[in-house]
């Protein structure tokens, strides 16, 4: 089906050039994407846009990646099915093992390569696609 329509993603990073970057690479690729430069942000668009994936960013002002996280993964009808990955600088193991704690999914290191992170989306869609059937 290579004309299937790609599920929405939100990108949420306060760093602009960032959730630019990653915002075009991925939409070269056909996905629609939606940016949000912080945590209240995204949560208010996680209802709205429904996204199947979320790359979220860990150290933001206000709500920090780790709480923005957690609460999608507690959403009453979309916390079940959205793949949260996380991108951050963090790359300490207590850092990772705290992401998956939490809920997310997936966890890609800053300064991140856009291919990887492109590979990382793709499996995380096709996991949950999995776990949708």
């Amino acid at each position: 089906m290579p004309n299937a329509k790609l599920p929405p993603i939100l990108v949420v990073d306060d760093n602009h050039d960032n959730a630019e970057i990653i915002r075009q690479y991925l939409q070269n690729r056909g996905y629609p994407i939606t940016v949000a430069h912080g945590g209240d942000e995204a949560l208010a668009l996680f209802e709205t846009v429904r996204p199947a994936d979320v790359l979220l960013d860990v150290m933001m002002p206000g709500r920090d990646g780790w709480e923005v996280c957690r609460i999608m993964k507690q959403h009453p009808t979309l916390g079940r099915s959205v793949r949260v990955i996380m991108v951050t600088a963090l790359d300490e193991w207590q850092d990772k093992r705290e992401a998956l704690q939490i809920g997310a999914d997936d966890y890609v290191e800053k300064p991140f390569d856009l291919p990887t992170l492109a590979a990382t989306v793709q499996r995380n869609l096709a996991m949950q696609r999995a776990m949708a059937s």
